[in-house]
This record gives structure tokens, C-alpha cells and sequence, in this order.
């Protein structure tokens, strides 16, 4: 079973609404949301996520969302 991470932190990049949808979507998957994460420098640039515990970082909450599901 694959695990994305989210930090709460990074929420204002509109990553809450991408946790709930992979959530909501896929199967065999867990997402989990942490207070932290430890990756603030990449926090404070854009929407991220640790897939398997590889981060994975983009432009834009659509971007991610296309590059986890490249990642699974």
C-alpha cells in the first residue's frame, strides 16, 4: 500500500482539498495529514506532498495532483 503526506501547513496552497480528493479516489492508497512534516523551506514554495516517503513538489495543486498519480 502506497502512502501520500501532506503537511497541514501547506494547506494554503490548496493541498487540503487535494488530500480529500486522493482520499476519496483512489484505492490501496493511504493519505495521511500531519501537523508537520519537516520540509519547511519546500513548504514555503509551493504545494507538496511525500509519496512513499519521496517528495514530490510542484507549480500549482493540479500539477501535484498529476504527478502523484504519475508516482502510484
Amino acid at each position: 500500500m502506497s502512502e501520500i503526506s501532506f503537511c497541514e501547513n501547506n494547506f494554503a496552497y490548496g493541498t487540503e482539498e487535494l488530500a480529500n480528493k486522493l482520499e476519496n479516489e483512489l484505492d490501496g492508497v493511504s493519505v495521511e495529514v500531519e501537523a508537520c512534516l519537516g520540509y519547511c523551506g519546500d513548504c514555503a514554495l509551493g504545494p507538496f506532498a511525500l509519496v512513499d516517503g519521496e517528495l514530490i513538489q510542484a507549480d500549482s495543486v493540479e500539477e501535484l495532483y498529476e504527478m502523484i498519480k504519475e508516482e502510484l
